[in-house]
C-alpha cells in the first residue's frame, strides 16, 4: 500500500498569526460552519417544497452555493491555495457517471424488492413533487458530500490513514440519520455501510467530490423523486413521479426506515463499493497513518 503526501494542505510559510491559529482549529471550524449550511439548506428546502417551480432552481442554487462556500472555507481556514477535490476540471463528466451509477443501483434495488414481492401497490404520483425532489436532493447531496467526504474523510485520512477514515466517516454519516422520525439503529448502520462507504469509495477512486455527489444525488432522487418511497426514515413518503407502497419482511423492504435499511440494499451496493475501493488501492490512492515520533 502506497502512501501519498497531501501538499494542498500545507500552509504557506508566512501567514498572519491569527490565520495560523485558525488553521489549528480547522476541523471544528469547518464542521460547525458546514453543519450550519446543512441546517440552512434543509430549512430552505422545506420552505419552498410546496412550490415546485421554485424548489428546483432554489435547490440547484443552494448546491452551487455550498460548493462555493466549501472552496472559500478551505482557502481561508486551511490556507490552501487550491482545492483539487472541488476543481471544475472533469466536473460534468464525473457528475454524470455518478448520476448514472446511483440511478441504476436504486432502480436495481427496487426491481429486486418487486421480484421478491415487496411492492404492494404502484400508482402515478406528482410531477410537481418530482421537480421539488430534484431540487431538494441536489442541495442535500452536495452539502452532505462536502461535509462527510470533503472534510471528515479527507482531514481524518491525513493523520489516521485511509482505512480508519473510511470507517469513522461512514459511521458518523450513519449516526446523523438517527435524528430522522422513523430512524432505527439497523437503518443507521445500513446507511453507513451502503451510502457512507460507497460514496467514500467513489471519492477515493477519483480524489474528487463530483463522483460521490452525482452518485448520492441520483440515489436519493430516484428513491424519492421517481419511486416516491420513504427516504432514510422520513416521517412521510415523498411526492414522487410514482407512488410506491411497500409491504413484507423488513429484510426486503427496510420497514419504516425505507429500502435503504433492507438487506437487499447491502447486496446492491456491495459490488460497486468493492470495485471502487479496489480501483483506489490499485492506483495508490490509499494513505497510511502518520506515525508521530517522540
Amino acid at each position: 500500500m502506497r502512501s501519498k503526501g497531501n501538499p494542498d494542505s500545507t500552509p504557506p510559510t508566512e501567514v498572519p498569526a491569527n490565520r495560523a491559529r485558525l488553521r489549528s482549529f480547522r476541523v471544528p471550524v469547518l464542521l460547525v460552519a458546514l453543519f450550519a449550511v446543512l441546517a440552512a439548506v434543509t430549512g430552505a428546502n422545506r420552505l419552498v417544497a410546496p412550490v415546485p417551480v421554485l424548489a428546483l432552481p432554489v435547490g440547484l442554487a443552494l448546491a452551487a452555493a455550498c460548493v462555493a462556500c466549501y472552496r472559500r472555507l478551505s482557502r481561508y481556514v486551511e490556507l490552501r491555495d487550491e482545492v483539487p477535490e472541488a476543481a471544475p476540471d472533469g466536473r460534468w463528466r464525473l457528475l454524470g457517471r455518478g448520476a448514472l451509477l446511483g440511478a441504476a443501483l436504486f432502480t436495481a434495488l427496487m426491481l429486486l424488492v418487486a421480484v421478491l414481492g415487496g411492492v404492494d401497490a404502484l400508482a402515478w404520483g406528482s410531477f410537481g413533487g418530482f421537480l421539488a425532489s430534484a431540487g431538494a436532493t441536489s442541495g442535500v447531496a452536495v452539502i452532505e458530500e462536502v461535509l462527510f467526504r470533503g472534510v471528515v474523510l479527507r482531514v481524518l485520512e491525513e493523520r489516521a490513514g485511509t482505512v480508519v477514515a473510511i470507517a469513522a466517516s461512514s459511521a458518523l454519516f450513519g449516526l446523523t440519520h438517527l435524528v430522522n422520525a422513523n430512524a432505527t439503529l439497523w437503518g443507521a448502520l445500513s446507511i453507513a455501510l451502503t451510502g457512507g462507504t460507497m460514496t467514500a469509495a467513489a471519492y477515493l477512486a477519483t480524489r474528487s467530490l463530483w463522483l460521490p455527489i452525482g452518485l448520492h444525488f441520483a440515489w436519493n432522487f430516484t428513491h424519492a423523486g421517481i419511486f416516491g418511497v420513504a427516504l432514510s426514515g422520513s416521517d412521510t413518503p415523498p411526492d414522487g413521479l410514482l407512488a410506491t407502497t411497500l409491504s413484507g419482511p423488513s429484510a426486503i423492504t427496510g420497514g419504516v426506515f425505507g429500502p435503504e435499511a433492507g438487506l437487499l440494499a447491502l447486496l446492491v451496493c456491495a459490488g460497486p463499493t468493492f470495485l471502487l475501493l479496489r480501483a483506489a488501492h490499485r492506483d495508490g490512492r490509499f494513505r497510511a497513518a502518520q506515525v508521530t515520533r517522540p
